[in-house]
Protein backbone atom coordinates (compact mmCIF):
# COMPACT_ATOMS: atom_id res chain seq x y z
CA UNK A 1 0.00 0.00 0.00
CA UNK A 2 1.17 3.64 -1.00
CA UNK A 3 0.19 6.62 1.03
CA UNK A 4 0.80 9.90 -0.54
CA UNK A 5 0.13 13.11 1.83
CA UNK A 6 -0.16 16.42 0.17
CA UNK A 7 0.56 18.75 3.16
CA UNK A 8 2.32 22.10 4.07
CA UNK A 9 3.57 20.23 7.13
CA UNK A 10 5.53 17.07 5.98
CA UNK A 11 7.28 16.61 9.35
CA UNK A 12 3.81 16.25 11.40
CA UNK A 13 3.29 13.24 9.05
CA UNK A 14 6.88 12.26 8.76
CA UNK A 15 7.81 12.10 12.43
CA UNK A 16 4.26 10.22 13.84
CA UNK A 17 5.09 7.61 11.17
CA UNK A 18 8.91 7.22 12.22
CA UNK A 19 7.64 4.92 15.29
CA UNK A 20 5.98 1.54 16.59
CA UNK A 21 3.75 -0.34 14.41
CA UNK A 22 3.92 2.05 11.43
CA UNK A 23 7.45 2.68 11.50
CA UNK A 24 7.42 -1.28 11.35
CA UNK A 25 5.34 -1.48 8.35
CA UNK A 26 7.15 0.71 6.67
CA UNK A 27 10.41 -0.68 7.19
CA UNK A 28 9.08 -4.25 5.88
CA UNK A 29 7.72 -2.63 2.66
CA UNK A 30 3.91 -3.41 3.60
CA UNK A 31 3.22 0.66 3.14
CA UNK A 32 5.31 3.17 1.79
CA UNK A 33 4.38 7.06 3.26
CA UNK A 34 5.15 9.87 1.20
CA UNK A 35 4.65 13.29 1.58
CA UNK A 36 4.96 16.04 -0.87
CA UNK A 37 4.46 20.04 0.00
CA UNK A 38 2.59 22.03 -2.16
CA UNK A 39 4.45 24.93 -1.15
CA UNK A 40 7.30 23.17 -3.25
CA UNK A 41 4.76 24.20 -6.38
CA UNK A 42 3.70 27.45 -5.91
CA UNK A 43 4.66 29.72 -8.74
CA UNK A 44 4.26 32.95 -5.72
CA UNK A 45 7.94 34.24 -5.03
CA UNK A 46 7.08 34.42 -1.69
CA UNK A 47 6.08 31.04 -1.31
CA UNK A 48 2.38 31.81 -0.90
CA UNK A 49 -0.28 28.79 -1.28
CA UNK A 50 -3.04 30.58 0.45
CA UNK A 51 -4.97 34.13 -0.08
CA UNK A 52 -7.98 36.38 0.50
CA UNK A 53 -11.56 34.82 -0.12
CA UNK A 54 -13.46 36.54 -2.80
CA UNK A 55 -17.00 38.06 -1.17
CA UNK A 56 -14.73 38.78 2.02
CA UNK A 57 -14.71 36.94 5.25
CA UNK A 58 -12.33 35.68 8.22
CA UNK A 59 -9.09 34.28 7.45
CA UNK A 60 -6.95 32.94 4.30
CA UNK A 61 -8.14 30.21 1.23
CA UNK A 62 -5.40 27.46 0.09
CA UNK A 63 -4.98 28.27 -3.78
CA UNK A 64 -5.73 26.70 -6.96
CA UNK A 65 -2.12 26.85 -8.36
CA UNK A 66 0.27 24.67 -6.07
CA UNK A 67 -2.64 22.28 -5.39
CA UNK A 68 -3.03 21.39 -8.71
CA UNK A 69 0.28 21.14 -9.46
CA UNK A 70 0.95 18.94 -6.56
CA UNK A 71 -1.90 16.87 -6.60
CA UNK A 72 -0.33 16.13 -10.92
CA UNK A 73 3.01 15.83 -9.97
CA UNK A 74 1.55 12.52 -7.87
CA UNK A 75 1.43 9.43 -9.97
CA UNK A 76 -1.90 7.41 -10.08
CA UNK A 77 -3.19 4.48 -11.38
CA UNK A 78 -7.08 3.10 -11.58
CA UNK A 79 -6.66 1.87 -8.28
CA UNK A 80 -5.76 5.17 -6.53
CA UNK A 81 -8.22 6.75 -3.96
CA UNK A 82 -8.29 10.39 -3.43
CA UNK A 83 -9.08 11.84 0.06
CA UNK A 84 -9.43 15.12 0.69
CA UNK A 85 -9.93 15.83 4.78
CA UNK A 86 -12.26 17.61 5.94
CA UNK A 87 -15.02 18.37 8.80
CA UNK A 88 -17.81 18.86 6.17
CA UNK A 89 -17.03 14.88 4.73
CA UNK A 90 -18.41 11.33 5.55
CA UNK A 91 -17.42 10.03 9.24
CA UNK A 92 -14.52 7.84 8.76
CA UNK A 93 -15.27 4.47 10.14
CA UNK A 94 -13.97 0.98 10.31
CA UNK A 95 -15.75 -0.07 7.40
CA UNK A 96 -14.24 2.93 5.34
CA UNK A 97 -11.00 1.58 6.50
CA UNK A 98 -11.50 -2.10 5.50
CA UNK A 99 -12.71 -0.64 2.34
CA UNK A 100 -9.60 1.37 1.99
CA UNK A 101 -7.27 -1.32 2.71
CA UNK A 102 -7.95 -3.22 -0.13
CA UNK A 103 -6.53 -0.18 -2.58
CA UNK A 104 -3.17 0.15 -3.41
CA UNK A 105 -2.29 3.90 -3.66
CA UNK A 106 -4.09 6.01 -1.80
CA UNK A 107 -3.65 10.07 -1.81
CA UNK A 108 -4.72 11.65 1.27
CA UNK A 109 -4.77 15.86 0.93
CA UNK A 110 -4.64 18.17 3.79
CA UNK A 111 -5.96 21.47 4.29
CA UNK A 112 -5.17 24.28 6.50
CA UNK A 113 -6.03 28.10 7.08
CA UNK A 114 -10.04 28.40 6.70
CA UNK A 115 -9.76 25.55 4.14
CA UNK A 116 -9.94 24.68 0.19
CA UNK A 117 -10.57 26.70 -2.66
CA UNK A 118 -13.22 24.88 -4.36
CA UNK A 119 -12.09 24.21 -7.44
CA UNK A 120 -9.56 21.78 -5.79
CA UNK A 121 -12.25 19.66 -4.53
CA UNK A 122 -13.43 19.33 -8.13
CA UNK A 123 -10.05 18.78 -9.82
CA UNK A 124 -8.81 16.30 -7.95
CA UNK A 125 -12.41 14.47 -7.52
CA UNK A 126 -11.32 13.85 -3.86
CA UNK A 127 -13.62 11.78 -1.19
CA UNK A 128 -14.32 14.23 1.48
CA UNK A 129 -13.43 12.34 5.01
CA UNK A 130 -13.64 13.99 8.43
CA UNK A 131 -12.39 11.58 11.46
CA UNK A 132 -15.26 13.06 13.53
CA UNK A 133 -17.61 16.10 14.16
CA UNK A 134 -14.93 18.73 15.50
CA UNK A 135 -12.53 21.29 13.65
CA UNK A 136 -8.91 20.87 13.37
CA UNK A 137 -6.08 23.26 12.49
CA UNK A 138 -5.30 21.12 9.67
CA UNK A 139 -5.42 17.41 8.26
CA UNK A 140 -2.15 16.20 9.22
CA UNK A 141 -3.78 14.48 12.41
CA UNK A 142 -6.41 13.01 10.52
CA UNK A 143 -4.10 12.00 7.38
CA UNK A 144 -1.63 10.07 10.15
CA UNK A 145 -5.35 8.43 11.60
CA UNK A 146 -6.15 6.92 8.67
CA UNK A 147 -2.90 5.94 7.71
CA UNK A 148 -1.91 3.87 11.08
CA UNK A 149 -5.93 2.23 10.87
CA UNK A 150 -5.78 1.57 7.49
CA UNK A 151 -2.61 0.15 7.60
CA UNK A 152 -4.05 -2.59 10.20
CA UNK A 153 -6.36 -3.96 8.36
CA UNK A 154 -3.33 -5.04 5.52
CA UNK A 155 -2.29 -8.76 5.71
CA UNK A 156 0.79 -8.96 7.33
CA UNK A 157 0.84 -5.42 8.84
CA UNK A 158 -0.10 -6.21 12.34
CA UNK A 159 2.18 -9.74 14.21
CA UNK A 160 -0.24 -12.12 14.24
CA UNK A 161 -3.30 -12.20 12.17
CA UNK A 162 -5.51 -12.28 15.29
CA UNK A 163 -4.23 -8.79 16.22
CA UNK A 164 -7.52 -7.60 14.76
CA UNK A 165 -9.86 -9.72 14.82
CA UNK A 166 -11.51 -8.78 17.97
CA UNK A 167 -10.63 -5.30 17.99
CA UNK A 168 -13.08 -2.42 18.88
CA UNK A 169 -15.66 -2.38 15.90
CA UNK A 170 -14.04 -5.56 14.08
CA UNK A 171 -17.36 -7.28 13.95
CA UNK A 172 -19.87 -4.20 15.20
CA UNK A 173 -18.66 -4.67 19.12
CA UNK A 174 -16.22 -3.48 21.62
CA UNK A 175 -13.22 -5.46 22.76
CA UNK A 176 -13.30 -7.56 25.28
CA UNK A 177 -11.48 -6.82 28.96
CA UNK A 178 -7.69 -7.73 28.68
CA UNK A 179 -5.35 -8.47 31.91
CA UNK A 180 -2.10 -9.44 32.27
CA UNK A 181 0.44 -10.52 35.35
CA UNK A 182 -0.20 -10.36 38.32
CA UNK A 183 -3.15 -12.61 38.65
CA UNK A 184 -4.19 -10.43 41.83
CA UNK A 185 -3.34 -7.18 42.39
CA UNK A 186 -4.11 -4.89 45.49
CA UNK A 187 -6.95 -7.29 45.64
CA UNK A 188 -7.83 -7.01 41.92
CA UNK A 189 -8.06 -10.47 40.39
CA UNK A 190 -8.07 -11.89 37.07
CA UNK A 191 -11.26 -13.18 35.78
CA UNK A 192 -11.00 -17.14 37.11
CA UNK A 193 -12.35 -18.43 33.90
CA UNK A 194 -8.67 -17.19 31.79
CA UNK A 195 -7.03 -18.61 34.05
CA UNK A 196 -8.10 -22.50 33.38
CA UNK A 197 -7.16 -23.40 30.13
CA UNK A 198 -10.57 -24.35 28.44
CA UNK A 199 -9.80 -22.24 25.19
CA UNK A 200 -14.16 -23.20 24.46
CA UNK A 201 -14.93 -21.47 27.89
CA UNK A 202 -12.53 -18.62 27.39
CA UNK A 203 -14.13 -17.20 24.13
CA UNK A 204 -17.54 -17.87 25.51
CA UNK A 205 -16.74 -15.16 28.08
CA UNK A 206 -15.02 -12.82 26.42
CA UNK A 207 -17.29 -12.67 23.64
CA UNK A 208 -20.25 -12.29 26.52
CA UNK A 209 -18.47 -9.38 27.93
CA UNK A 210 -17.74 -8.00 24.06
CA UNK A 211 -21.53 -8.11 24.12
CA UNK A 212 -21.96 -6.25 27.76
CA UNK A 213 -18.96 -3.91 27.20
CA UNK A 214 -21.33 -3.01 23.93
CA UNK A 215 -24.65 -2.77 25.76
CA UNK A 216 -23.37 -0.37 28.35
CA UNK A 217 -20.76 1.52 26.35
CA UNK A 218 -22.26 2.40 22.55
CA UNK A 219 -25.98 0.70 22.98
CA UNK A 220 -26.15 1.54 19.15
CA UNK A 221 -23.62 -0.82 18.11
CA UNK A 222 -24.99 -3.50 20.37
CA UNK A 223 -28.70 -2.78 19.11
CA UNK A 224 -27.56 -2.90 15.53
CA UNK A 225 -25.25 -6.22 16.30
CA UNK A 226 -28.91 -7.40 17.71
CA UNK A 227 -30.82 -6.55 14.71
CA UNK A 228 -28.51 -7.92 12.63
CA UNK A 229 -27.71 -11.57 13.96
CA UNK A 230 -28.28 -14.42 12.92
CA UNK A 231 -25.31 -16.90 14.86
CA UNK A 232 -27.19 -19.09 17.01
CA UNK A 233 -24.36 -18.71 19.59
CA UNK A 234 -24.18 -15.21 19.78
CA UNK A 235 -27.81 -14.84 19.76
CA UNK A 236 -27.95 -17.26 23.01
CA UNK A 237 -25.48 -14.48 24.66
CA UNK A 238 -27.20 -11.74 23.66
CA UNK A 239 -30.68 -13.01 25.42
CA UNK A 240 -28.41 -14.07 28.67
CA UNK A 241 -26.87 -10.48 28.46
CA UNK A 242 -30.06 -8.54 28.08
CA UNK A 243 -31.94 -10.71 30.94
CA UNK A 244 -29.70 -9.28 33.36
CA UNK A 245 -28.59 -6.33 31.76
CA UNK A 246 -30.90 -3.09 31.36
CA UNK A 247 -29.70 0.19 29.80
Amino acid sequence: MKFDVMTLFPEMVNQACSHSIISRGIEKGIISVNTINPRDYTLDKHKKVDDTPFGGGAGMVLMCQPYFDCFDSIDKSDDTEVILLSPQGEIFNHSMSVELSKKSHIILICGHYEGFDERIKVYTKAREVSIGDFVLTGGELPAVCIIDSVSRNIDGFLGKIDSAHFDSFSDGLLEYPQYTKPRDYQGMKVPEVLLNGNHSEIYKWRRKQQLITTLKKRKDLFDKFQKNCNNKEDLKLLNEVLNHYKV
